[in-house]
């Protein structure tokens, strides 16, 4: 499929999916823990999992068309975890010897992801504190 609105159809379906599965999951996991995030511990090692799957298959040869990739790569476990989506680029850099980018990838998205959340409650706390009123 070449056509860039069908594929992109795929991509979003395959992501709906995901996202719905990973807040049922997140749901249920609640059951078990309030307490510690076993949700998205699960997603991330079950996206992680399918992820490879497909990998894995796709290199042995077997029958997955570029449709099916995109739909279930991209679009389900992108929206089920984007960790499954950072480990698979993190193992094709150390498949193809670069293991310092693949070290610096890693290492760089952990550090930057947690030092970007911690700005994004930071600067919410200074323009609540800053505007007074308005986040009151």
């Amino acid at each position: 499929m070449t056509n860039a609105w069908g594929i992109s159809l795929l991509v979003g379906l395959g992501g709906f999916a995901g996202s719905v599965a990973r807040y049922g999951l997140s749901v249920a996991s609640q059951r078990l823990s309030i307490e510690w995030p076993l949700g998205t511990l699960a997603a991330n090692v079950l996206g992680c999992l399918a992820i490879g799957i497909l990998t894995g298959l796709s290199a042995r040869g077997e029958t997955v068309s570029p449709e099916v990739r995109l739909a279930l790569a991209t679009g389900f476990c992108g929206g089920f975890t984007t960790m499954s989506s950072m480990v698979y680029e993190t193992a094709e850099m150390i498949r193809a010897s670069e293991y310092l980018h693949a070290t610096l990838y890693a290492a760089g998205t952990f550090l930057l992801s947690t030092a970007a959340f911690v700005a994004g409650v930071m600067a919410v706390r200074i323009i609540a504190k800053i505007g007074g009123g308005l986040w009151n």
